[in-house]
């Protein structure tokens, strides 16, 4: 297993995009068989799912990110763990005794103007509706 964690100076960035550096775990049989930190490849989009992925990690872990970046990583199958905070090694830590827990995301947008929130709800009525002409149908 490879874990990708959006860091800054040894702490989890809190949002991915704007992290200096990622650090890369491997993990085998419960214990972290290499480290490797590397440099952000900059922020355009779709560029750190692509380099994520290049690294052969299966996991980001972040403060958080919005939708459509998670949705990029998920392109690529990749999970993503966002809500979390503290130190890199803390969360290694957290994850080899698997109590790591995932929050909301740190940099969701205020608001849900159309996005995120209002666009969750249009979707979860959508799909109430189908259920209900299921019913009667």
């Amino acid at each position: 297993m490879k874990i990708a964690i959006s860091t800054d100076s040894g702490n989890v960035c809190a949002h991915f995009g704007r992290a200096p550096e990622f650090t890369f775990i491997t993990i085998e049989d419960s214990k972290v068989v290499e480290k490797k930190i590397l440099p952000n490849p900059g922020h355009t989009v779709g560029s750190i799912p692509q380099f994520v992925n290049q690294q052969g990690a299966n996991c980001l872990i972040a403060g958080g990110m919005g939708r459509r970046a998670e949705a990029f990583f998920n392109e690529y199958g990749i999970d993503v763990i966002v809500g979390v905070t503290g130190r890199i090694d803390d969360v290694i830590q957290q994850i080899l005794d698997g109590t790591l827990k995932g929050g909301e995301s740190l940099c969701a947008p205020g608001g849900g103007k159309g996005y995120g929130v209002d666009k969750i709800h249009t979707e979860a009525d959508d799909d109430h509706e189908h259920e209900h002409h299921h019913f009667h149908g």
